[in-house]
């Protein structure tokens, strides 16, 4: 060990059995913290006692805040300096190519995920679907890359090309399959709308990005004036999007009751109420989920379900409705911790949790393209045989199980206007 790097670590350690020192003294309440500093100081030390050969400090350090931020959930993440600043740096450019897929971390994963893509995008025709493992983006391993890092180098310039190594898994064989995503500028993609026959319509919602509780509100409008009385609202692959804007198209439904609750640490407690005014909808609802539906989607569906609003049909959903935030460290490096978490209106935490279907149907396929189509469907809806999820929506709906009576005993005494906001 060179005299620098033996000085380095000297300070480290002194700096660390200090602090947990004043912490016992002081008989914090954080005790178990500066037990664990201590350890960590140990640790440490044994490192570069006995370590086969002198170990690369700063590095070991890094990889260490690494692990300690992705230990705590799937969202929060440690950037070094440089990382942080290549990340400023891309930020500011804001390239306008796309691959048009939602990514994230898996708790103990370690590796970037697909957790849904675009319809139509450029990921989608490089067959991308998720739950698809993200060995390596652009020739780096995304085993220490957050979700956002990875999201930035996968963006660029419109029609350039980035290689992806997904993980794949063929006769027990694990092997690493690349890819070639072709950039594109992200066109927006609308809420679509399919009349299934009879009174019943489909609504699809790709994501719930700023202005998308608009237009479902219009839609609904448009529905209720051609006299549909059941809707599916399938948000099956919604993973992008505001959590905002998953709240006030949740007032589109709900009369009255909990949409959802915030709250955190160091976050003030937040109950988000319905609003009998903003009502847009007032007969039947079945919202549809998948293991990709996401975020702001998951408030909606967690509302409507956790309300007895409507029935929720389909698998257990991502589980990542959270807020971060991110700060600099004096070093130049960054974290991005989850400071908050939504709960349902029963008090499950989301991102724990996910929201948990009220009929419960799982969808399991070989075939990549069918389970992509079963995670994350099309805008226009499939033959109801080869989807079981939007097959028991139409069977609940046509036997007239529907759960909207209790905010709507008289629905037929109401307006059909739908209120402004």
């Amino acid at each position: 060990m060179n005299r620098p790097t033996k000085i380095a670590v000297i300070l480290l350690s002194l700096i660390v059995f200090s602090y947990a020192a004043v912490g016992y003294v002081l008989k914090s309440d954080d005790e178990k913290s500066y037990r664990a500093l201590t350890v960590y100081g140990e640790v440490l030390e044994k490192v570069q006692e006995d370590y086969v050969e002198e170990p690369n400090i700063p590095k070991a350090t890094a990889g260490a805040l690494h692990g300690l931020l992705e230990s705590l959930d799937a969202t929060s993440s440690y950037m070094s300096a440089l990382e942080y600043a290549e990340f400023k740096k891309n930020a500011a450019a804001n390239p306008a190519g796309q691959i048009g897929a939602v990514l994230s971390k898996r708790l103990g994963l370690g590796y970037v995920m697909v957790v849904s893509t675009f319809p139509g995008s450029p990921a989608e025709k490089a067959g991308l679907v998720p739950g698809d493992i993200l060995e390596s983006v652009a020739g780096f391993t995304t085993r220490e890359m957050s979700a956002e890092q990875a999201a930035q180098m996968l963006s660029g310039l419109p029609g350039t090309v980035v290689k992806v190594g997904v993980v794949k898994t063929v006769l027990g064989q694990t092997h690493t399959d690349i890819r070639e995503v072709t950039r594109a500028v992200a066109a927006p993609v609308h809420i679509a709308v399919t009349k299934l026959g009879g009174d019943i319509a489909y609504i699809r919602i790709p994501d719930l990005e700023v202005g998308k509780a608009d237009e479902l509100r219009a839609k609904l409008a448009e529905l209720d004036r051609d006299g549909i009385r059941k809707i599916i609202l399938d948000v099956r692959g919604c993973a992008a999007g505001e959590d905002s804007e998953g709240i006030t198209a949740a007032k589109l439904f709900l009369a009255s009751g909990t949409i959802a609750t915030l709250r955190g640490q160091t976050v003030s407690k937040q109950e988000f109420s319905a609003d009998a005014s903003k009502v847009a909808w007032k007969n039947s609802v079945a919202v549809l989920t998948s293991g990709a539906t996401s975020g702001a989607a998951e408030i909606l569906a967690g509302a409507i379900g956790g309300n007895h609003r409507g029935e929720v049909i389909g698998e257990r959903t991502f589980g990542s409705a959270s807020q971060q935030k991110l700060i600099q460290l004096d070093d130049g490096s960054a974290v991005n911790i989850t400071v908050a978490y939504y709960y349902t209106p029963a008090g499950k935490a989301i991102p724990e949790d996910g929201v948990t279907p009220t009929t419960e149907v799982t969808t399991t396929f070989d075939d990549p393209a069918a389970y992509s189509h079963a995670e994350n469907p099309p805008l226009t809806p499939g033959d109801p045989k080869n989807d079981p999820v939007l097959g028991k929506a139409l069977e609940l709906l046509n036997s007239g199980k529907s759960t909207a009576e209790q905010q709507f005993p008289m629905r037929h005494g109401f307006s059909r206007t739908p209120a402004t906001t």
